[in-house]
């Protein structure tokens, strides 16, 4: 059975200077994107019907540039494969979701939320020595409870799209607090 590293190797300075940039990145992208999707959100148009693909798109390449950094340092990288594969499928599924309407939008991201959630936890765990990693732990967490929250509002009378954007900011700004804790780790060390 594959199990997390219980302790982990120091990683080497490049590997959260690398993370830092990308976490900041990935704020970035999150708050453009949230105020993008929260701006269409009254409808499932093209518009908000791209930005729904295109989120977990931009997963993918953030999760392939982790890896890629990750593996030059001896990093954790099965669990980034992992995160790759369901981004990629929940694109597909949300392409697919969003011709059917706003629920099956909020069942298909809800299930993504909950599987990419624990992934990122499982992730945050194993780098933990590296620092900065206790929000993207929270992150996950949160955003597995979130998860089913949106298959719960698919069922019901009020399923939003905006509750998305609210979910994509607030895991940008956990992205953004881990970048700024990395930043204070490196300087520590």
């Amino acid at each position: 059975m594959d199990t997390l590293v219980t302790a982990p190797a120091p990683a080497p300075a490049s590997a959260p200077a690398a993370l830092r940039r990308l976490y900041f990145v990935r704020f970035a992208f999150a708050a453009v994107w949230a105020a993008l999707l929260f701006a269409t959100a009254d409808t499932l148009g093209p518009l908000s019907a791209t930005l729904l693909v295109l989120y977990p798109l931009f997963d993918v390449a953030c999760a392939v540039v982790d890896v890629r950094s990750a593996a030059v340092d001896g990093g954790p990288v099965r669990h980034l494969y992992l995160n790759i594969v369901l981004s990629t499928l929940t694109a597909v599924g949300l392409a697919v979701a969003a011709t059917s309407g706003i629920p099956a939008v909020l069942r298909v991201w809800g299930a993504w939320a909950v599987t990419a959630g624990l992934v990122q936890l499982v992730v945050g765990v194993a780098r933990r020595r590296m620092g900065g990693q206790w929000a993207m732990i929270a992150s996950g967490g949160i955003s597995t409870l979130a998860g089913v929250s949106f298959a719960a509002q698919a069922g019901g009378a009020d399923a939003s799209l905006k509750t998305l954007a609210g979910y994509a900011f607030l895991g940008g700004v956990f992205f953004l607090v881990s970048a700024l804790r990395l930043g204070r780790a490196t300087r520590r060390a």
